[in-house]
């Protein structure tokens, strides 16, 4: 009893537990209250399987559902759903120290530390400036679209000025955050050729999930590229680079299926590409029906899925620079050298085996999770394989099977949802607890590889 101690104030002190612990919270929140009565338009009580896998859907700002968002839920799960869909956004943590800005203007080490986690802080001293920066950008911004977005409803779809803003409001809010939550039946399909609808969440997702310290560097500094950091360069890099090839790549393997693009003109076509490219970065919305795709156009699509976005912000997958790392690993083994370079910038080891250790992670658990599904449902491998990628992945795009799968499915995806929200590395670091430091060496030996 004695040396176990001081280890449980340790493991409520460990950041990456106080964050798991935040977001597990608010989700429990999230499914007593849409659980309710309340939440629903029949007036009925929510099975718990339902109200916990969307509870999980919008705090992990994913998208998947398990029910219709406009015809299931009431007004005021509505609401709740937008709520959760914030809180996860700003980030459990962010929140909590806001409070505590507010509340006492004083920040305790151990609420900065969380925070730090969870927004990537270059360091604790400048976290309460970071927060402030987080919450206003965020609001700003999502402000600005739902501006568009209401302005689009009442002059282009004669929507009444109330219903305009709720709509607003909350696409907004699902946008900027990477969400994929709409309340439409078929997502965003009747405003595919819409520019002003289509454009308006487009970039708000793309922005949201390029990640904070990524757009505050690019306020700074916009007009001198030559002066980003390396994680702004790679994220930008890659940025373009996979939005351009995601986009020529659906334009040609949809512009002639006609149950997607083909009906389409060829603007409308290029806009749909666009689009269908932005979203799975995990934005989770669809313009067109995504049941209907072409099988190829699936299998790139996980993989966008799995890449995601930028780091510190609200898109999910491995992330950009996790991708971008290994990208350079390999690169480096190639062509034989001892140190893996990027941007002038030598990449430290460390930093070498997350990427690696976060890659295999994200790749045992999305098998082992298709795995499964497999085994509960009668649904094809590429079908529940595109679904774990996207749960993983808080992406939201659906194949339309989400509905179908078994509760136990339902939870086991609901898992894979916070996981993928927190991080593989965070998930194993609020387990292990602390780094462990060999004091002695090994006697290196040579092995085969491959």
């Amino acid at each position: 009893m004695i040396g176990r101690s001081p280890a449980a104030p340790g493991r409520a002190r460990h950041p990456a537990t106080v964050l798991a612990v935040g977001f597990g919270t608010t989700i429990l929140i999230g499914t007593a209250v849409l659980a309710t009565p309340l939440a629903t338009t029949a007036g009925d009580s929510t099975h718990w399987v339902t109200a916990l896998f969307t509870a999980t859907s919008a705090v992990c700002l994913t998208g998947l559902v398990v029910v219709d968002t406009a015809s299931y839920w009431s007004d005021f799960g509505e609401v709740v759903i937008a709520l959760l869909i914030q809180a996860g956004g700003l980030g459990i943590m962010t929140l909590a120290t806001l409070v505590t800005l507010l509340i006492s203007g004083k920040v305790g080490l151990r609420a900065r530390m969380s925070t730090q986690l969870e927004t990537k802080a270059v360091n604790a001293a400048n976290l309460r400036q970071v927060v402030r920066k987080v919450v206003l950008f965020s609001l700003v911004c999502e402000i600005i679209v739902a501006a568009v977005l209401t302005g689009r409803f009442v002059l282009g779809y004669g929507e009444p000025f109330g219903r305009a803003v709720y709509l607003g409001a909350f696409h907004a809010v699902s946008a900027f955050n990477n969400a994929g939550f709409a309340l439409w039946p078929d997502n965003l399909m009747r405003f595919v050729t819409d520019p002003w609808i289509s454009l308006a969440i487009a970039i708000a997702v793309i922005v949201g999930g390029l990640g904070f310290p990524v757009v505050f560097e690019l306020l700074r500094s916009w007009r001198h590229p030559t002066r980003w950091s390396m994680l702004t360069r790679l994220t930008m890099s890659l940025t373009v680079i996979l939005l351009t090839a995601g986009t020529l790549i659906f334009m040609a393997t949809e512009a002639r299926n006609p149950a997607t693009m083909g009906p389409l003109d060829n603007s409308g076509k290029l806009l749909a590409s666009f689009f269908t490219a932005v979203m799975p970065r995990s934005g989770g919305f669809n313009s067109i029906d995504i049941s209907q795709m072409e099988p190829s156009s699936w299998l790139v699509t996980d993989v966008l899925m799995f890449i995601g976005g930028g780091s510190a912000g609200t898109a999910g997958g491995i992330k950009l620079t996790t991708f971008g790392f290994l990208l350079f690993i390999v690169w480096a083994e190639l062509r034989g050298e001892t140190q893996v370079n990027i941007a002038h910038r030598r990449l430290p080891e460390s930093t070498q085996r997350q990427a690696v250790t976060i890659g295999l992670l994200g790749v045992f658990l999305v098998g082992t999770s298709t795995w499964l599904l497999m085994l509960m449902t009668p649904h094809s491998l590429d079908q529940l394989l595109f679904e774990a990628i996207s749960a993983f992945a808080t992406n939201g795009l659906s194949t339309g099977v989400t509905a179908d799968i078994s509760l136990a499915g339902h939870v086991l995806l609901s898992v894979l949802m916070f996981i993928g929200r927190i991080g593989p590395l965070t998930v194993g670091s609020a387990l292990a607890l602390k780094k462990r430091t060999r004091r002695y060496e090994l006697p290196e030996e040579r092995m085969i590889v491959g």
